[in-house]
């Protein structure tokens, strides 16, 4: 391993608290399954039916934790005038492999938690309209909001149970995770064809419908069963 002082920009680890472990889960890389609510896809003008899933990843330093208890200032970004949230299930990989089996894959996943797929929407549709890469929609500083992580030998895998999303106090994004279309297991198992999983990855899930714009002032309060309710106001 290279001495740190040997390093010219030291970079700090990105991490994760871990619910009442007084322990952190260093990120390596963030994984975002795309349209798997049908209802969502339907909504962004895609086909519904139980394709193969698609993956796209944001930045690791687009991390922005949200604690339990208290209201996360979120920066509205740049270059956007149609910023969304879309709600999601985050798991988070302990161990890894290539071509993983579906039938095992949850043993790969150690954690779950709250998560936010920000989104510069209108930025996203002008690239796909060009078919170009999507990461000026998706992948930029603070795109990737996540609360703490709640350890899957604690709370069990989660396969269903009410995930929303209020603005303002009123309910925009309301679905179960049983609404899947491809489960954790099977993001997990699909995924791992096309790369090496390893400990520190990260999967977001895919966010069920009614995703929709926020603006400066705004609060949003994200929550999936089982797991804490995070906070964020847009700053």
């Amino acid at each position: 391993m290279t001495p740190l002082a040997s390093v010219l920009f030291p970079v700090a680890p990105v991490l994760i608290p871990v619910c009442r472990s007084g322990r952190h889960f260093q990120v390596r890389r963030i994984y975002c399954v795309g349209r798997n609510y049908a209802a969502h896809a339907r909504e962004m003008g895609g086909d519904p039916a139980r394709e193969p899933p698609f993956f796209f990843q944001k930045p690791t330093d687009a991390i922005q934790v949200a604690l339990p208890g208290v209201t996360l200032e979120h920066p509205y970004p740049s270059m956007t005038a149609n910023y969304h949230h879309e709600v999601e299930l985050v798991a988070a990989i302990g161990k890894g492999g290539r071509d993983i089996d579906a039938f095992g894959a949850l043993d790969c996943v150690c954690a779950y938690a709250v998560g936010l797929d920000m989104t510069r929407r209108d930025l996203q549709r002008a690239m796909a309209e060009q078919q170009k890469p999507w990461e000026v929609g998706k992948s930029f500083d603070h795109a990737a909001i996540v609360g703490q992580l709640h350890l899957a030998s604690d709370i069990g895998h989660l396969a269903r149970g009410a995930i929303t999303l209020a603005v303002n106090g009123q309910v925009r994004q309301s679905s179960d995770l049983a609404n899947m279309t491809w489960s954790v297991a099977e993001q997990v198992a699909n995924l791992s064809r096309y790369y090496e999983l390893l400990p520190g990855d990260i999967i977001y899930s895919g966010t069920p419908e009614n995703v929709g714009p926020v603006m400066p002032g705004d609060v949003m309060d994200a929550a999936i069963a089982g797991l804490d309710e995070i906070r964020i106001r847009i700053a």
